[in-house]
């Protein structure tokens, strides 16, 4: 995978991650008319939290789209189960433990919290078409409202 910064009108990187049950999941094998892919910083945090219940509540909006939406963070298999089990989440979360498809998306770099510069993943979420090119990248996230933004987006497209 490459380090490049991934843009709008490019073919997305594939990649193969586990989810919380050990299931390799491979964006090749996606057959839907979109597909979206945000990252995350850390399961179970209060932000990450509330972007992952907020697409959890509008999975059936997804559906009816024929849209799949991957959550991608660091954390292992175990991690994703604990934080799907205790959020009911329905969405589905992939564990990128060495963070190697962040970089490839360009969705890790360094961050600032509380005066402190560190480096992780960067929430960023792409909105690819059946074909896998990327129609859009949001990396202005607000994780209570960014659902239905991206909904909204999909939605405009489809017309």
């Amino acid at each position: 995978m490459s380090s490049m910064k991934l843009k709008e009108g490019d073919i997305a990187t594939d990649f193969a991650l586990k989810d919380k049950d050990a299931i390799l999941h491979s964006l090749k094998n996606i057959n839907s008319d979109f597909v979206v892919v945000y990252f995350y910083p850390k399961d179970n945090t209060p932000g990450c939290t509330v972007e992952a219940q907020m697409f959890s509540k509008e999975f059936p909006s997804f559906v009816k789209l024929n849209t799949v939406v991957l959550g991608i963070s660091g954390g292992n298999e175990a991690s994703k189960a604990k934080f799907c089990n205790a959020h009911k989440l329905r969405i589905l979360l992939l564990s990128d433990t060495d963070l190697k498809v962040a970089k490839a998306y360009g969705a890790h770099g360094q961050k600032l919290f509380m005066g402190r510069k560190y480096f992780g993943i960067t929430r960023t979420t792409f909105v690819l078409d059946k074909n896998h090119k990327i129609l859009k990248i949001f990396d202005k996230v607000k994780p209570d409202t960014h659902a239905q933004e991206v909904l909204k987006f999909i939605e405009g497209v489809k017309k």
